[in-house]
């Protein structure tokens, strides 16, 4: 059964850091790319960032850039999100996500093209 399961998030102040981690089990996906998407309350899910398969090319919504650092470790089977200079704004549960098709970051910010999804992380910046 693939699994992936975030971890990191919780409540930390405007200017603060914090840094997500996603483990991903029964499969592996060194050979995908893997994204981060969030979603506020009364919100839609939004791209946040993605990662293709080798780490070489990174992609960041607008908001995030300058800010958010998306890695990998194909050995550990791992994606991890840096956050620093957090915002009210970046209030929201995140959510990591890996497409099955391999070798391919084609729709990297679209959620149809990812195919297996974690329960999410909350993330809280304070004021």
């Amino acid at each position: 059964q693939v699994q992936l399961v975030e971890s990191g998030g919780g409540l930390v102040q405007a200017g603060g850091s914090l840094r997500l981690s996603c483990a991903a089990s029964g499969r592996t996906f060194s050979k995908n790319t893997m994204g981060w998407f969030r979603q506020a309350p009364g919100k839609e899910r939004e791209f946040v960032a993605a990662i293709n398969w080798s780490g070489d090319n990174t992609y960041y919504t607008d908001s995030v850039k300058g800010r958010f650092t998306i890695s990998r470790d194909n050995a550990k089977n791992t994606v991890h999100l840096q956050m620093n200079s957090l915002k009210p704004e970046d209030t929201a549960v995140y959510y990591c996500a890996a497409n099955q098709q391999t070798y391919s970051s084609v729709n990297y910010n679209r959620a149809r093209v990812y195919d297996y999804w974690g329960r999410g992380t909350q993330v809280t910046v304070s004021s």
